[in-house]
């Protein structure tokens, strides 16, 4: 028999942040989908019991779990004040980048799917600002 060394994923550095953009990316991608899996048993729930018509909840409730995950990054780089910038920064670049995205797609599709539009594009841009700018900052600060 052989015995194969598994790594730990998502990997972490010692100070307890996820050590590569592939880490963080995935990991919020993964909430975002146990979250759409969840808001759409909610809807479906709802619409048979005839309380709602289904696509009518805001689809940027999947952002739970992500926010969850960027609260536990923020709390893993340590004390700072760049941290707070950079949070600043990235939720400021991804509200704008999620909200754009929503906005185009409000006008083809119900609430549900352009709030979930939106919630990704939020995602991804925030998950690029705070990953390369906190490592970024960080660096230069000392």
């Amino acid at each position: 028999m052989t015995e194969t060394k598994s790594e730990r994923r998502p990997r972490r550095d010692p100070s307890g942040r996820l050590s590569t953009i592939g880490d963080l990316l995935g990991t919020a991608f993964a909430g975002l989908v146990i979250g759409v899996v969840l808001l759409l048993a909610f809807e479906g729930i709802l619409s048979l019991a005839r309380a709602s018509e289904f696509g009518h909840t805001s689809g940027w409730l999947v952002l739970i779990l992500p926010l969850w995950l960027f609260t536990e990054e923020f709390r893993a780089a340590g004390p700072g004040p760049y941290r707070f910038v950079v949070a600043i920064l990235a939720a400021g670049f991804g509200v704008t980048a999620g909200m754009t995205f929503a906005g185009l797609a409000a006008s083809t599709f119900p609430a549900l799917v352009s709030g979930v539009v939106g919630a990704a594009a939020c995602t991804v841009v925030y998950c690029l600002v705070w990953f390369y700018g906190l490592r970024w900052l960080s660096h230069r600060a000392g």
